[in-house]
């Protein structure tokens, strides 16, 4: 991918009038912490200014409560020229959203999403949801609740459940993972979607790749289009069984 190319992939977000973008950073081994914890900076800050470009061309930005207690991020535009999007936190067991850097007073929106409709803080609405039977929460009816409040363009941040659940729903239309040079061995994993029996349902989306000049790599993954479909591979691999 050229450098025309990336510009276009985010010129696209900026656009578009509808979509949900899931955004993730980690290592060559699919690592986002360390075993103690430790997750920054597994990515360099060419990775960091890509983030904070995501930030500038959506409407919302949507984290977990876990994120929140974890990292208190701020989620604004800082690295880029941009206006800070609205920043949305879900508390899907209803355990209390903190405060923290997320509620600074600089004008956008301070949403939380939170099964009883209630939260602890001081922020500017909460949105009330209700859970799914056993799930604690239904990516779809989530995005659809922030799209009537006007929210069309959402990236979700994180964490890695928030990220795979999304996934696992079919609720997102495109996903960034970025890859950094450098193997932890051990630690948390970026993403963890429900187990497939066959090779052939796996997901095999259409792919672009962009080389940052500090090493990271980003994969900027098309999850409406199916490249396996298009190049036949899907039915190949069921056929023969995905063997060598």
């Amino acid at each position: 991918m050229t450098d025309h190319d990336y510009e276009q992939i985010l010129a696209a977000v900026g656009r578009a009038d509808r979509i949900v973008l899931g955004q993730i950073g980690q290592s060559l081994d699919g690592r986002i912490a360390t075993a103690s914890g430790e997750s920054k900076y597994i990515n360099g800050q060419a990775a960091l200014a890509h983030l904070h470009r995501l930030r500038a061309s959506v409407d919302a930005v949507l984290i977990g409560a876990g994120t929140l207690v974890a990292d208190d991020p701020q989620l604004t535009v800082r690295f880029c020229d941009g206006k800070n999007p609205a920043r949305i936190v879900i508390d899907p067991s209803g355990r209390g959203i903190p405060g923290g850097r997320w509620l600074a007073p600089d004008g956008a929106l301070r949403l939380a999403l939170s099964p009883t409709g209630k939260a602890p803080v001081e922020c500017d609405e909460v949105l009330a949801f209700e859970p799914p039977g056993d799930a604690p929460f239904d990516p779809r009816q989530i995005v659809q609740l922030l799209a009537e409040r006007g929210l069309r363009r959402v990236l979700v941040e994180g964490g890695s459940r928030l990220l795979s659940a999304f996934l696992d729903a079919d609720a997102l239309d495109r996903l960034h993972v970025m890859i950094a040079p450098l193997i932890i061995g051990s630690g948390r994993i970026g993403l963890d979607l429900a187990p497939l029996a066959r090779l052939a349902d796996a997901r095999r989306p259409r792919v672009q790749t962009f080389a940052f000049s500090d090493g990271d790599v980003l994969f900027d993954c098309d999850l409406r289009s199916n490249a396996a479909q298009a190049d036949g591979f899907a039915d190949q691999s069921a056929d023969q069984g995905a063997k060598p």
